[in-house]
């Protein structure tokens, strides 16, 4: 339950953040980039790193919940 809870949260907040960006003021520095082709290095780079830390989160997840339940064995 709180793990679909959490998704939600996240999946709120990037379509929140899109709709921002598509709604937001036009920055000179953004359109010289895009004109370049430079903002997809960018985009690409960012998504790279929050996928890479979602995956890294998860893991830790599922080590700790390893972990955990190897104590309540002991226990």
């Amino acid at each position: 339950m709180l793990n679909k809870l959490n998704l939600k949260k996240v999946i709120l907040f990037v379509l929140l953040l899109i709709s921002n960006l598509a709604f937001g003021q036009q920055i000179e520095m953004a359109d010289k980039m895009r004109e370049s082709g430079k903002i997809y290095v960018v985009v690409a780079v960012l998504v790279t790193v929050f996928v890479g830390i979602v995956v890294y989160l998860l893991a830790q997840e599922k080590r700790i919940k390893k972990i955990e339940k190897e104590l309540g064995e002991n226990s």
